[in-house]
């Protein structure tokens, strides 16, 4: 990786903390930073250099996959840190900020390169990237680019005035926008086994897939986020980038090259060929949304309703859940429902992608004397890490049982801990100029479309809010919505208690 340096805008922020500063000191540890990179922190707050990388320290100390082992290492990467207090609306700041940054480019050979990543609200981004060039940072021998976080837009409309207040200063080329869900190692791996597999490509189509569901549920509320989130809810917080992220992957066709253009291209297309919802009626049939009212845990402890969180309006009719039913309307998918499902204060945290094969037609030989389970493959995210195939077998020693097995890959059991983060993959993919698992504009300007419909149909009409117990899987409408079709939301894991016998851990 070339050497640069990063401007962290928002430096004594939560995500700097959690994510941003450790993922630096493991591509420090593994060898992917080298010697040649500065990091400068920015932010309103008074630092000292050394108050801001004893931050530092303490923020890789608590959130890191390395911990601090090496006093003599540590000080080595620790002088690569500088802090600058910044109001990001003085541009006689962004001057001093250009004379700092020429001063640490000489000091540590970067070699001109520049990448700004702006972990702040994006109603800054635009004044932060003409203030980047009218003092002229964006001016340098090597090459810049800018990483920036979502939400991007609130709308349609809003993404477009933001993005074109961006493309005044940075080209398309150079605008990383990071949804982190696409760093992560399993979303990546479908993929890979997707196309690194004679035996799976072939029956990745309508002839043999009936459906796919992607899950992505979380046991927290909405915490201290009450005021963002009451004016986003999950449709907008979720929808229009983590899960539609995730159908592309799993929809999209094989790239003609390995190139990151032509991977986002066949992305492009699955989002150009999703089904509009035309009516307000078609989104009410295919779209649930809910909002969680008081339950408890799985522990028992009580929690409150969405509209007693703090920040929240009492009579809100923002959606803490949503499961939908989309159509992709291609040769490969022409038919096949994808089922996508996401929400707060549910039972269990977990990121999964089920695909259930068709069923062995049921007057056919062991299918008439047999209720035959279908075959599943399943994609674990998040928290637990692998690969899960479920089929049918005779059971040992008996007559003709046949009982479901678990062919369980699980990657977190073999790499554990030390299985990168997804903030340090895609940071190391910047700084490389690889865009693959970056979205680009088209990707975020359809996605807004597909959303649109349904926030404008939801706007309409305020009865079709559902309300579901904190601690449990949903309203009950998002059940009805596979039922009316045959299918049944399969349970996280891919199986019930005591359903697969036995599991073959592979």
């Amino acid at each position: 990786m070339s050497g640069a340096v990063f401007f962290i805008f928002g430096a004594t922020g939560d995500l700097a903390k959690r994510k941003l500063f450790p993922a630096f000191y493991s591509l420090y540890r593994e060898g992917k930073l080298g010697e040649n990179f500065a990091v400068v922190g920015l932010a309103r707050r008074p630092r000292t250099i050394e108050q801001f990388q004893a931050d530092v320290k303490q923020s890789i100390d608590e959130f890191a996959r390395y911990k601090i082992d090496d006093e003599a290492k540590w000080t080595s990467f620790s002088k690569h840190f500088e802090y600058m207090s910044l109001d990001i609306n003085d541009m006689e700041g962004f001057k001093k900020l250009k004379s700092l940054t020429v001063g640490l480019e000489e000091k540590f050979q970067t070699g001109g390169n520049r990448l700004f990543y702006l972990a702040l609200s994006p109603e800054l981004f635009g004044n932060v990237s003409l203030n980047l060039r009218e003092g002229g940072l964006v001016e340098t021998e090597g090459w810049h680019r800018l990483v920036i976080e979502k939400p991007f837009g609130y709308d349609l409309e809003s993404a477009e005035k933001l993005n074109g207040q961006l493309r005044e200063v940075f080209e398309e080329k150079d605008i990383y926008r990071i949804d982190h869900y696409l760093g992560k190692e399993m979303v990546q791996n479908i993929e890979f086994v997707r196309f690194a597999n004679a035996f799976f490509e072939p029956l990745w189509n309508n002839k043999y897939i009936a459906n796919i569901q992607i899950t992505l549920s979380e046991t927290v509320g909405v915490e201290e986020r009450g005021g963002y989130y009451d004016h986003s809810g999950a449709l907008r917080d979720m929808g229009q980038n983590h899960m539609l992220q995730m159908l592309m992957m799993m929809a999209m066709e094989p790239p003609s090259r390995m190139h990151s253009e032509d991977i986002r291209d066949e992305k492009v297309k699955v989002l150009r060929s999703l089904r509009l919802f035309e009516t307000a009626e078609e989104v009410r049939e295919n779209v649930v949304r809910g909002q969680y009212k008081d339950g408890t845990s799985a522990n028992g402890k009580p929690m409150p309703a969405y509209r007693e969180e703090d920040s929240v309006n009492p009579e809100s009719a923002t959606e803490t859940y949503f499961a939908a039913k989309v159509f992709v309307d291609n040769f490969r998918w022409a038919g096949v429902p994808f089922y996508i499902r996401t929400g707060k204060r549910l039972p269990v945290k977990t990121t999964e992608v089920v695909v259930e094969f068709k069923n062995i037609p049921s007057n056919v030989y062991l299918a008439k004397k047999h209720d035959l389970q279908p075959n599943l493959l399943v994609f674990r995210v998040n928290p637990m890490e692998g690969i899960y195939l479920k089929m049918n077998v005779k059971k040992p020693g008996s007559e003709g049982v046949i009982i479901p097995i678990a062919m369980d890959f699980c990657q977190s059991c073999q790499v554990g801990i030390n299985t990168p983060e997804a903030y340090e993959r895609l940071l190391h993919d910047a700084a490389r100029g690889d865009s693959t698992y970056f979205t680009r504009w088209d990707e975020v300007s359809l996605a807004w479309e597909y959303v649109d419909r349904i926030a404008k149909a939801w706007s309409e009409r305020k009865d079709d809010l559902k309300f579901y117990p904190a601690g449990s899987w949903g309203p009950k409408e998002a059940q009805e919505l596979l039922a009316r079709d045959g299918f049944q939301w399969w349970p996280v894991n891919g199986q019930k208690e005591g359903e697969v016998e036995w599991v073959v851990t592979v």
